[in-house]
């Protein structure tokens, strides 16, 4: 009985490895890796989720830049070249305008209606149209520019204190990013002080169980059978648990900003939960408060961890080449001098230190797989057929490592970007995506980097703690540096006066 069962079960796995095989070429399917498991598809390939993009590279080296995965029974598109994003991003933009509906983003997106997983449709109109003109146009992050500068120059002045000591830089990194987008958002710092708050302490410990869930997918997305067998509940049950925490944290800073608002109270520039109640009253279809929490949880998602885990590394990676870090500090004496702080309007002249900052975004995206996109209708990509309802991965990281296009593309060269017009080499660099979904909060990102970097290197020498710096990264929500970087920031002779006075 064993014996025929065995035989019976290698007759099926061999005629569907078959089938499937024959089948995806008739189709005019890209190429595919052979074998395609039953059930499993081609979740076996992918043995090292922290560094799945290394993973998805060899794969793509080897069947080439288009290529068709069955992610469990998520049928997948995995590109890994300019020219077959450009095939997806820009000839068929409006096809892959749409998001995958995963069971993490609909619990904790809101049902779907915030900016990074709302279908493309009115509503994801609204949201990017809101992000553009009222929270991240650049009259508005011109506004609140002094909240930037104040947050950077209180960073000066912690690291200042801790000169004589080895400091893990993250920490620090990610305070002032949470409390550069809490002032702008609700217009109150979320850290600082001697001891820190119990809301910070509170929003803190948010962070680090939403960021514990790991990446977007659960076995349920790529599994059908699991959702009606009820194996997805657990999963659900933790994401549901964060879900009804954060969006009770994000309610009381509504709450309060109401309360302000009723009271008449002003405090300078309006910060972003005032201008969307505001629109609330013109706008209430599209500007309710599900809307309004989904907006604030995008811009802590993707203006604090990033930008600070971009940070880390640019301050790795000029530790271990001094000399690029001599020839921005150069650049800074020429253009500010040491009589005054570096400020936001002089980050258009140092060039400089924006190609230290996009060869950075180069090496280490902050995204090295771009959020997933889905076809909503059939397609041709590369020349291959591409059905409706395919999931596309785009290998961000592949692309912007490519032999075939950057001379020696592992070694940090900022110089690379001298004298290129525009931030986008054709698709060759994305670090912000492209097309419709690509991030609307670049423009702020390069300022927090710019001015928080710059004045780094303005105020300080630094001095690695390892010989030998591990550059090892690991990917979750951004691609983190693995082994968190220590260095000693000791201030310039020529700055202390400057910084003592902070």
């Amino acid at each position: 009985m064993d014996t025929n069962l065995l035989y019976y079960s290698i007759i099926f796995i061999l005629s569907y490895i078959i089938t499937k095989r024959i089948l995806h070429k008739f189709q005019n399917l890209p190429p595919t890796p052979f074998p395609t498991l039953p059930i499993l598809g081609h979740l076996y390939l992918l043995k090292n989720p922290t560094q799945i993009h290394r993973t998805l590279a060899q794969i793509s080296n080897k069947y080439g830049p288009v290529i068709y995965l069955y992610m469990g029974f998520r049928p997948t598109l995995l590109v890994s070249s300019a020219s077959a994003v450009e095939d997806c991003l820009q000839n068929n933009d409006i096809i892959f305008a749409n998001r995958p509906r995963l069971i993490g983003a609909k619990i904790l997106g809101y049902n779907y209606t915030n900016l990074l997983w709302a279908p493309y449709g009115q509503l994801w109109r609204h949201h990017r149209r809101i992000a553009a003109t009222e929270i991240l146009s650049p009259h508005r992050l011109n506004l609140l520019g002094d909240i930037r500068a104040d947050e950077v120059r209180l960073l000066i002045k912690k690291i200042y204190e801790k000169r004589d000591q080895m400091l893990e830089i993250k920490p620090a990194l990610i305070e002032l990013t949470n409390n550069v987008m809490m002032r702008m958002i609700a217009g109150k710092r979320i850290y600082g002080g001697i001891e820190e708050s119990e809301e910070g302490k509170r929003f803190k410990e948010l962070l680090k169980e939403l960021l514990g869930i790991g990446g977007a997918f659960s076995a349920g997305d790529l599994f059908p059978f699991f959702k009606y067998l009820g194996l997805h509940k657990k999963f659900e049950k933790r994401c549901m648990n964060i879900f009804v925490k954060l969006d009770q944290f994000f309610q009381e800073l509504v709450d309060q900003q109401k309360k302000i608002m009723n009271d008449g109270i002003k405090k300078g520039e309006k910060n972003l939960i005032q201008v969307l109640l505001e629109l609330q009253k013109t706008d209430p279809d599209y500007s309710t408060e599900y809307i309004i929490k989904g907006l604030i949880q995008i811009l802590f998602l993707t203006g604090t961890e990033t930008t600070s885990s971009t940070m880390e590394w640019v301050v790795t990676l000029l530790l271990k080449q001094p000399q690029v870090y001599d020839k921005a500090r150069k650049e800074i004496l020429e253009h500010v001098g040491h009589d005054r702080l570096i400020e936001e309007h002089d980050l258009q002249h140092l060039p400089y230190l924006h190609c230290i900052i996009k060869e950075t975004l180069r090496l280490y995206p902050v995204a090295p797989l771009i959020p997933p996109h889905e076809s909503s209708q059939d397609c041709v990509v590369g020349g291959y057929h591409i059905p409706k309802g395919t999931m596309l991965f785009i290998n961000l990281w592949a692309i912007q490592n490519d032999p075939k296009v950057w001379d020696d593309p592992t070694q940090f060269k900022p110089e690379r970007f001298e004298n290129v017009e525009g931030d986008r080499v054709g698709f060759m660099f994305m670090p912000f995506g492209a097309g419709r979904r690509a991030c609307p909060g670049e423009n702020l990102a390069m300022r927090v980097l710019g001015l928080t970097l710059g004045s780094l290197i303005q105020c300080f020498e630094w001095e690695s703690v390892e010989k030998n710096i591990d550059m090892e990264e690991k990917v979750a929500v951004s691609m983190w540096k693995a082994k968190p970087l220590q260095a000693k920031f000791k201030p310039n002779k020529d700055m202390i006066k400057l910084i003592s006075q902070i």
